[in-house]
């Protein structure tokens, strides 16, 4: 047995008549041949069929439509336009679905699942909101005496009832948006209701089919930074760029440098309270954001510049990390939970602005080091829409880089998105409170599936300064958020509990 799924043909005609015949047991008329050869003229890519030995047994024909012009609440045949298709709009972004039906002798090879494939891929293609499809309810007259319309179609969803139409359907993730009366004149079986059903295009990017499409495989440069003197902030400026220039020269999005990774720089207030130096290192902060802006835009990267102190309102310390982007913006984002360390040798506050940050790359985040043992942050980032989280961390022991690895790694499973985690390595003997340093810098995934199996994407060698540079696929999000094993965001219980920001 030969079976090819391909573009329908005019010469296809009398099989293909043949076919809905038998498949739709004398209800309802069948397409004459000019309707084919009007609908192969218009659009030759959304007449899909399946042959079998040569015999077209299978068929699923399409127009496009423009979503905003047309009423899709509208009767079917007002639709089509009374069978002449004029309706059909080469640059409408839904794809209607107008006719699918399959020779019932051959049912047993699920060819409807490979027609509803295909137009799924001819709608990825086409770069279509999604598809508009209208249903059967082939069963609904045996259970009209005791059931609406809406009542039987909740139980079908809930699987009490099967019906042939509306349960594979839905099967094939396409869900109700309105129940139609009159749909087809004589279906006894369905009491003449129907579905409108809906299938979304999750890749579908809202720009003109001619624009080129938002970048999905992003490249992350982690930078494992050694901690070293410096004699003077030129150098420390040289050994940044130095690492920008490199991971630039890989054709990275991003770079992201660790936590307080400028911290040689208090060496020549080593003399001073450890609160005091902190505040002499924030004098350096705006000009050290300003030179690393100009190194994202000279270099076409979007850096995650670690953190740095800072002074704010009220003469505040904050412990902050700013996003560069090379498209010259500058985002901030202030820690949130500040470590006991930080509170008493620095006398720090934390920040109080929890977002998600818009770049070229699709939604980032943010959390730095300890914010990332916080659950509600991760998550709150992921009702944002966040699709990478970046955690620059600094940690002394390998018990406090267990939390923050395992802390990370947990987030990216339960909020379905990456995380990428960066920390420095190596000794600060002569700068008091950053004597020594462990880190092990690594890119963390969803666990699935299209996903490694132990969930890490990548991992540098711990405690040895290098650059890790990985691959990550936003697509892989989209079709974990929608198609996963499990689905951790969709299936939260929201009528019992939820998280969400004060402020």
């Amino acid at each position: 047995m030969n079976i090819q799924v391909r573009k329908l043909s005019l010469k296809d005609y009398n099989h293909l008549i043949e076919s809905m015949t038998q498949a739709y047991g004398g209800v309802g008329g069948v397409w004459t041949r000019n309707h084919i050869k009007d609908l192969i003229t218009l659009f030759p890519d959304g007449q899909l069929c399946v042959a079998v030995d040569g015999r077209v047994v299978a068929c699923a024909l399409a127009i496009i439509i423009d979503s905003h012009k047309t009423d899709i609440t509208d009767p079917y045949r007002e639709i089509i336009a009374g069978g002449t298709f004029s309706t059909h709009d080469p640059e409408g972004d839904v794809l209607y679905g107008i006719e699918i039906f399959v020779h019932p002798e051959f049912r047993d090879l699920r060819l409807g699942r490979r027609l509803y494939d295909a137009r799924k891929e001819l709608c990825e293609h086409w770069n279509l909101k999604g598809i508009l499809v209208g249903g059967r309810l082939p069963k609904y007259h045996e259970y009209a005496g005791e059931l609406t319309p809406r009542q039987y179609i909740e139980k079908v969803k809930l699987k009490e009832i099967y019906d042939p139409a509306l349960t594979f359907q839905l099967a094939n993730d396409f869900h109700v948006k309105k129940i139609l009366k009159n749909y087809l004149p004589g279906d006894t079986e369905s009491l003449e209701y129907a579905t409108l059903l809906e299938w979304n295009n999750i890749y579908y990017e809202p720009k003109t089919r001619s624009a080129s499409p938002t970048k999905q495989t992003i490249r992350l440069g982690l930078v494992q930074w050694q901690m070293r003197t410096f004699q003077h902030v030129e150098a420390f400026y040289e050994q940044v760029e130095f690492f920008v220039d490199a991971v630039s020269g890989y054709g990275a999005d991003f770079v992201l440098f660790p936590e307080f990774f400028n911290t040689p720089l208090m060496e020549p207030y080593n003399h001073l309270p450890t609160t005091e130096a902190m505040r002499e290192l924030a004098k350096l902060t705006e000009d050290t954001k300003q030179q690393i802006q100009r190194l994202a835009v000279s270099y076409n990267v979007n850096i995650i510049a670690g953190s740095m102190p800072f002074l704010g309102e009220g003469n505040r310390l904050y412990n902050v990390s700013y996003l560069c982007q090379r498209n010259g913006r500058t985002d901030e984002y202030r820690k949130v939970h500040i470590t006991p360390n930080e509170t008493r040798y620095y006398g720090m506050y934390g920040g109080d602005q929890v977002r998600v940050f818009d770049t070229d790359c699709g939604k980032v985040g943010i959390l730095i080091c300890y914010d990332v043992e916080f659950p509600e942050l991760g998550r709150i980032l992921a009702d944002q829409g966040l699709q990478i989280l970046f955690v620059p961390f600094l940690t002394d022991t390998q018990n406090g880089y267990t939390r923050v690895r395992n802390c990370a790694q947990a987030r990216a499973i339960e909020n379905e998105c990456y995380v990428a985690i960066a920390g420095s390595v190596g000794n600060l003997p002569k700068v008091n409170n950053m004597d020594i340093q462990y880190a092990q810098s690594a890119v963390f995934t969803p666990s699935d599936f299209a996903f490694p199996t132990n969930a890490v994407k990548a991992e540098a060698t711990p405690n040895a300064e290098m650059v890790l540079v990985v691959d990550v696929d936003l697509n892989l999000l989209k079709e974990l958020n929608r198609y996963g094993t499990v689905q951790n965001l969709t299936d939260r219980r929201r009528d019992l509990y939820r998280v969400s920001l004060i402020k």
